[in-house]
């Protein structure tokens, strides 16, 4: 097999047509680089170069090789850079889950920052619900999700990248939005509720339930849906309310108000980060530093919103943040 000292010797004397010149641009004498064309062209099968006392000329199939040459030199040459690149999360893959809710919050702003920092890492993003996604992570099919809960894995990393409250989504008209003051859960629990399918939404069902349990409430769950924008569907069509995360009334539906809820908690709704502990993904560390930074400035936000007054009758909330 030849080599690639053989291979610069090669295009040296190509470049040049001139063994002299080859030699001295290489910083070495001509004999042995005459050996190695030689041991070249050998390998190869074939004359590469033509030579007679005065002249050096490429051979038709030298012409050819020499284009793979430059090619194969030059790919050489380039692989230690990148495989520095690769090490140092500048350069590679990341893929991404999120639920469909979680869109509105930091993924837009995450990625935004992943691309404008590491523009040479792909990243592929996939909308998967919550277990979906946890089973993806361990099977290496993702990198990181945004997901609903923190799973108890020993091999799972989580992190609370957003917390917000639940509102009630009511439709425009319903006597809700006429109270004059912030409803309660018990008003709420005057109405049929549209809720979450126990499933494919676990964490949403239990998270409604226990709102209305905690209370001592026990209202009518009519239909048990799996989206929030379906919820919303059913909202505006008059079938009953909703209780929804605060971010969702940025889908601004036209015939639905969003209403905040006066004995909820303010940081009911979490969204974590969840990674294998064990991953292998330079790019995925430089990820997970780019999200911190993301927390830090939505974090940062919602501190200077929360120690002014309430602004379009929304709670401004701060959520609670950790590493778990």
């Amino acid at each position: 097999m030849y080599t690639l000292d053989q291979l610069q010797a090669f295009v040296a004397v190509a470049e040049e047509l001139n063994f002299s010149r080859a030699a001295e641009r290489l910083h070495m004498t001509q004999p042995p680089l005459s050996r190695q064309v030689q041991r070249l062209e050998r390998e190869v099968g074939i004359e590469l170069l033509t030579r007679t006392s005065r002249s050096v000329a490429l051979t038709p199939a030298g012409a050819t090789f020499l284009l793979e040459a430059r090619r194969v030199i030059a790919l050489a040459e380039a692989a230690p850079l990148r495989a520095r690149r690769v090490a140092s999360g500048s350069v590679g893959r990341v893929a991404i889950g999120f639920t469909a809710v979680s869109a509105l919050t930091v993924v837009g702003s995450w990625v935004r920052r992943l691309h404008e920092h590491s523009s040479s890492v792909d990243i592929v993003l996939s909308e998967m619900v919550t277990t979906a996604q946890t089973e993806a992570i361990l099977a290496n099919e993702l990198d990181v999700g945004l997901l609903r809960g923190a799973p108890s894995s020993a091999v799972l990393q989580t992190r609370i990248v957003h917390a917000e409250p639940l509102v009630a989504a009511v439709p425009l008209d319903h006597p809700l939005t006429h109270l004059g003051r912030r409803p309660r859960l018990a008003d709420l629990a005057e109405s049929d509720i549209i809720t979450y399918d126990p499933d494919s939404s676990r964490y949403f069902h239990e998270l409604v339930v226990a709102v209305f349990h905690s209370a001592g409430l026990a209202p009518r769950y009519s239909q048990y849906l799996t989206q929030v924008s379906s919820q919303l569907v059913l909202v505006e069509a008059g079938l009953g309310i909703s209780l929804v995360p605060k971010s969702a009334s940025q889908l601004r539906p036209e015939r639905i108000a969003f209403l905040e809820i006066e004995d909820a908690a303010t940081d009911a709704v979490e969204l974590h980060a969840c990674w294998r502990v064990d991953h292998r993904n330079p790019a995925l560390g430089v990820a997970l530093n780019l999200l911190e930074s993301v927390i830090e400035e939505h974090e940062s936000g919602r501190q200077l919103r929360r120690s002014g007054s309430v602004r379009d009758g929304h709670w401004e909330t701060s959520p609670r943040l950790s590493a778990t």
